[in-house]
């Protein structure tokens, strides 16, 4: 099998270094360039990469303008926002603009190669512990949504426990763990949900299941 092809973008020479030795570490995924948020559609252009790590606050070009150019390509790559902090107002415009997911540049190194495989095999991911905090918090609206209250209504009642849990940023083997479920039971509950949501990722998903006020808040 051929590498993953990975793009990184940001302002920072010395994350862009760091962040490439990390994915340069791995066997199965390939840096092919790194630049800042000016260039960043011409190099996806040329490079094409199937993932793209991509800085949320740039000062040539920020990362939400750089989002929309990238999703606008013929063959948009998975795209990854990253920050340094889990509180960035940007985050919930991000998600709801197509990105695959957020990461943290502090994540381990390990967690970090692993959120590039699922990106690229068209998974999703956030870092679980600011889940709530970036999708709870910047989502529209005080209480829940009436439009996503009609889309969840659509789902049955094993449907919505695994959503609750998705919004809560669980992975499909703790979903599966809290529900005494097996993994591949939970991947089909997901396909599902996401068909009858119309939601593109688990992102999106997990967006909606907040909205929809599934999702308990965070206790202080």
């Amino acid at each position: 099998m051929e590498p993953i092809r990975v793009l990184i973008v940001d302002d920072e020479l010395l994350v862009r270094s760091g962040l490439g030795m990390i994915v340069g570490s791995a066997p199965d995924l390939e840096l092919v360039g790194t630049c800042s948020g000016g260039d960043a559609e011409e190099c996806a252009r040329r490079l094409k990469p199937q993932v793209v790590l991509l800085d949320v606050r740039m000062p040539d070009l920020d990362g939400l303008a750089v989002l929309r150019l990238l999703r606008a390509l013929p063959d948009p790559p998975a795209v990854s926002m990253l920050t340094t902090f889990d509180t960035d107002e940007y985050i919930g415009t991000a998600l709801r603009g197509g990105a695959a997911g957020f990461l943290l540049k502090d994540t381990a190194p390990d967690q970090l190669v692993h959120a590039v495989r699922v990106l690229a095999a068209g998974g999703s991911m956030l870092s679980p512990a600011v889940t709530r905090t970036v999708i709870g918090g910047y989502v529209e609206g005080g209480g829940p949504d009436a439009d996503a209250l009609a889309l969840v209504r659509t789902l049955t009642g094993r449907e919505l426990d695994v959503l609750a849990l998705l919004g809560e940023g669980l992975a499909n083997a703790e979903i599966a763990d809290r529900l005494l479920l097996g993994t591949g039971t939970v991947k089909d509950h997901i396909s599902a949900i996401l068909s009858k949501l119309g939601a593109a990722n688990r992102v999106q998903a997990a967006v909606i299941a907040h909205r929809a006020g599934l999702v308990r808040p965070a206790r202080p």
